[in-house]
């Protein structure tokens, strides 16, 4: 077990392929693979998709358009039982300082508290999660912090 970094079960991630410096993620050793909150997929030619990504759970009005090649279809059963067809997408997930490349699962997780899920995939073999911690690695930058921060580099 040498060399597992300890995390919590939710952290702070970017997504740097994607121009995302941090959002924050559940770590959910129940689930297989990882999933992201997007609208607006629109499928493209060549293999790719276009989506928004939604940033902000409190204001979908804040996201980022992406546009990536798509890794495949999953056939998923969400949360609620229901079996949906989903497209992925791989892309660099960096936390703590580890850099992994993962796939995502497209889906609308707006009725859920968390914007990104990342699952044992993800985790396997570079992480440990403590179940009764958050933000190990650090907490996150409230939104006046994020303010200032931009105008002093």
């Amino acid at each position: 077990m040498t060399g597992h970094m300890t995390i919590g079960w939710k952290e702070n991630i970017a997504l740097p392929d994607w121009g995302i410096d941090a959002m924050t993620a559940k770590l959910d050793t129940g689930a297989r693979g990882s999933a992201i909150d997007v609208a607006r997929i629109e499928m493209l030619d060549d293999n790719r998709v276009r989506f928004d990504v939604i940033l902000d759970r409190g204001a979908a009005t804040r996201f980022r358009t992406v546009e990536a090649e798509i890794a495949g279809e999953v056939r998923v059963r969400s949360s609620n039982g229901i079996l949906q067809r989903r497209v992925r997408v791989r892309t660099r997930v960096l936390l703590g300082g580890v850099e992994k490349v993962t796939e995502f699962s497209l889906v609308s997780r707006k009725r859920m508290i968390h914007r990104v899920l990342l699952g044992r995939r993800f985790m396997g073999g570079s992480f440990l999660v403590d179940s009764g911690r958050r933000y190990v690695l650090g907490k996150p930058l409230s939104a006046k912090k994020k303010k200032r921060a931009r105008k002093h580099p």
